[in-house]
């Protein structure tokens, strides 16, 4: 299976405590079907003191399922569904509201 999300991408939460917040795609971990968003699924974390950091408790971003994101077309500015098609021997990634092509690769 393939991921139809990378890196960079602007999203939009679709489900859980973070619905329709939206973030770039920090790091894709495909084998996981993961991605971190910025600013998306704060979790608390205890920080162990070392010479270079404090210690205490420190908020961090985990990784959201790639099922509860979609991407935001660049063209509608609204989430879509993404579908594949082959342009120029390559394959394409086109929204499915607008028919816009999003990017090649």
């Amino acid at each position: 299976m393939t991921l139809r999300l990378k890196k960079n991408d602007q999203v939009i939460v679709l489900t859980g405590k973070d619905k329709n917040k939206k973030g770039k795609i920090l790091k894709v971990f495909p084998k996981k079907n993961r991605a971190m968003v910025e600013g998306v699924n704060f979790v608390k974390k205890s920080q162990r003191t070392t010479q270079k950091i404090k210690g205490g408790i420190v908020e961090k971003e985990a990784p959201v399922n790639i099922s509860n994101l979609q991407l935001i077309c660049p063209k509608c500015n609204k989430g879509t569904r993404i579908k594949r098609k082959v342009f120029e021997n390559m394959f394409t990634r086109v929204c499915e509201n607008c028919s816009e092509m999003i990017d090649k690769g």
